[in-house]
């Protein structure tokens, strides 16, 4: 059902989802130029991280200075678990619960809140605000 809502100095909302949609669109066609290139450039850098990673490897070198600049060698480390639940008994039986990040899953708290609307959690902050979706319209 299509209801305009529209007084004399109403702006036209027509014009305004015509506009919305154009300036959408351009912004994806950058986005995808941007992301382009930035394939191009960082595949580049790869390559050179991999031919100074195996100098600083030949050298035994964990870092070399050059007239252009410094090149550190550093171990990143990355940790995860295949098992939550043996995960969620050691950190609460080792009580550390700064093992996990601090933040909320934003869908799993809203189905919770729909499923348990007497339940809030002591501290919990609510924002809500209204936000616009526009639907391009079929080409006739």
């Amino acid at each position: 059902m299509d209801i305009a809502v529209q007084g004399e100095n109403s702006p036209n909302l027509d014009t305004l989802a015509k506009v919305y949609i154009k300036i959408r669109d351009a912004r994806s066609a950058l986005k995808q130029k941007f992301e382009a290139e930035d394939e191009s450039l960082e595949a580049q850098l790869k390559v050179l991280e991999e031919q100074m990673l195996e100098a600083c490897k030949t050298l035994n070198a964990d870092s070399v200075r050059t007239p252009h600049g410094t090149i550190i060698r550093l171990v990143k480390s990355r940790y995860w678990t295949n098992d939550w639940d043996s995960m969620y008994d050691f950190i609460e039986d080792e009580g550390a619960f700064g093992l996990l990040e601090k933040r909320i899953h934003q869908t799993n708290m809203k189905a919770f809140l729909q499923e348990n609307p007497n339940k809030l959690p002591v501290g919990l902050n609510v924002e809500n605000s209204y936000s616009v979706v526009v639907r391009r319209a079929k080409e006739q």
